[in-house]
């Protein structure tokens, strides 16, 4: 099953962050090393506006970073599409207003890319349970 990544999650399982268990960091190395980690494109974009605001810290240079954290062999990067777009459109109103996360959310629906996909969405409510390492 491929696994569809959280911007937040994605940086802190790259960083080292405390953020995550060792059983939450070793069930994504075990993901990664399946090539079943996804990542949507938006999250490149929300790194280097984290990186921009001085929120996180990175080991090497952003570019430098960016390019081995996204890489083939770390994640596949799933591509901002018509039918995404058509997805973001029909999720309720009442989902989160955070345009990233939206964007996520609608990745999950997108009919071709991510089919049986499950998502590791912030860890914060109202719409996802926290992830909790076990195996899918």
């Amino acid at each position: 099953m491929r696994v569809l990544l959280d911007t937040h999650i994605w940086l802190w399982w790259l960083t080292g962050s405390q953020e995550l268990s060792a059983s939450e960091r070793r069930a994504l190395d075990r993901c990664a090393e399946a090539q079943q980690l996804c990542l949507p494109v938006i999250s490149l974009w929300e790194a280097q506006m984290l990186h921009g605001k001085k929120r996180i810290e990175l080991p090497l240079p952003f570019a430098d970073w960016l390019r081995r954290a996204s890489a083939p062999g770390v994640v596949r990067l799933v591509p901002l599409d018509t039918e995404v777009v058509i997805a973001l459109d029909r999720l309720p109103r009442a989902f989160r207003g955070d345009p990233a996360d939206r964007l996520t959310a609608a990745q999950l629906k997108h009919p071709d890319a991510l089919e049986g996909a499950m998502s590791l969405i912030e860890r914060r409510p109202p719409k996802f349970q926290p992830w909790t390492g076990g195996a899918s």
